[in-house]
């Protein structure tokens, strides 16, 4: 298994850098091992991830992270990479899995960066592959998913829902609204180092901003 397979951390995820000489079965096998034993140090966190090093179909791909979350208690997000096709596919699977309700298709993706002075006002739920830079807003009737650092303004749950949520990659928002409750950063906000992926939601009437694992997700009412 040495050098097969290696993990690596990046902003907004895990790194898998497969040897492109291993055997795809032996590649399966040495990955189902590494996340075995490494099933402690991540927990139970949500990640993107990304491959390096070695082709891969997107069904290997696929098969790859059912693997990865059989053998730990991480959720995969989605695959970041440059293929718009997988991103679409993945951030279905994100809205399957965190929302677990039925949106007929009417999920939003938007990819790029939102800078300062920039408004992303949409009628769904949106996910944004990127980061929201201070002095951004985004505005939404239904979820806000940040598969990136989230360091502006957010409106979740514009129509009044108040089981909307924000989730973020990256958690450090200036100010977060869901329905008519506003929840504002802290003039010196404490440091995370351990750099979680973070979900906002609302409970009788306060805004609470968390980690994301599995315990968090099953206590939100939807």
């Amino acid at each position: 298994m040495d050098g097969t397979v290696v993990i690596k951390g990046f902003k907004a995820g895990i790194i898998l850098v497969l040897n492109p000489d291993a055997s795809y079965e032996t590649l399966k096998k040495d990955i189902a091992e590494k996340f075995k034993a490494s099933a402690a140090f991540f927990g139970e966190a949500a990640k993107a991830i990304s491959f390096k090093g070695r082709d891969l179909s997107d069904e290997q791909k696929i098969e790859i992270v059912d693997i990865i979350q059989e053998n730990c208690s991480l959720t995969i997000l989605c695959i970041m990479e440059d293929d718009p096709v997988m991103e679409e596919a993945f951030g279905k699977s994100l809205e399957r899995k965190l929302m677990e309700q039925d949106y007929s298709n009417t999920g939003q993706f938007y990819k790029g960066n939102l800078r300062s002075g920039q408004v992303l006002d949409v009628e769904t739920s949106i996910i944004i592959i990127g980061d929201i830079k201070p002095g951004a807003k985004v505005i939404s009737k239904g979820n806000v998913i940040v598969l990136g650092s989230l360091k502006g303004n957010v409106y979740a749950g514009a129509s009044g829902n108040n089981n909307a949520f924000v989730v973020a990659l990256d958690m450090h928002p200036v100010q977060i609204r869901i329905a008519d409750t506003i929840a504002r950063s802290p003039d010196n906000p404490k440091k995370d180092k351990n750099n979680e992926t973070k979900i906002a939601f609302l409970d009788n009437g306060n805004i609470y901003i968390e980690p994301l694992d599995k315990d968090v997700m099953s206590d939100i009412h939807l």
